[in-house]
């Protein structure tokens, strides 16, 4: 498996991200707004399908998005060396997006040692009010 390159991430600027290597992140559909080593931007729309019974985007579904970009911002930034595997997750939700509601997600690595990595990621709506923050621990592995 091979991951796109930075240079390469940074060509598809403005486009959805259906061709990754990641199956939730392409079911997601991301449009990518700007990519840097430690950090990527992008756009989500909510789907009926990313709701929850009262019509906002799902718990869920947050923790997916970040879960997801923050795991492309890490092996973007690694290459394919090295897996990097979740420790833990924690998501603190402050506000929700209805259905048909644009997201945008920003990730930040904040920390990178030897064997793990911290990373942090916030969901914005539309006009820029945060709707949950989340950060996360990640161990290098080793693909064989």
């Amino acid at each position: 498996m091979t991951l796109p390159t930075i240079t390469e991430l940074q060509s598809l600027v403005g486009q959805e991200m259906s061709e990754g290597p990641s199956p939730v992140g392409r079911w997601l559909r991301g449009v990518l707004r700007s990519i840097e080593p430690g950090t990527i931007t992008a756009d989500f729309t909510v789907r009926p399908e990313m709701t929850n019974p009262v019509g906002i985007l799902h718990g869920g579904m947050i923790a997916a998005i970040m879960d997801d970009l923050i795991g492309m911002t890490i092996h973007v930034l690694n290459g394919m060396d090295s897996f990097f595997t979740s420790i833990n997750l924690s998501v603190d939700y402050l506000a929700s997006a209805k259905e048909g509601e644009t997201v945008t997600a920003t990730t930040k690595i904040v920390r990178q040692g030897a064997s793990v990595t911290h990373a942090e990621c916030h969901l914005y709506n539309a006009k820029g009010k945060l709707l949950a923050k989340g950060t996360t621990n990640l161990l290098r592995v080793t693909i064989r």
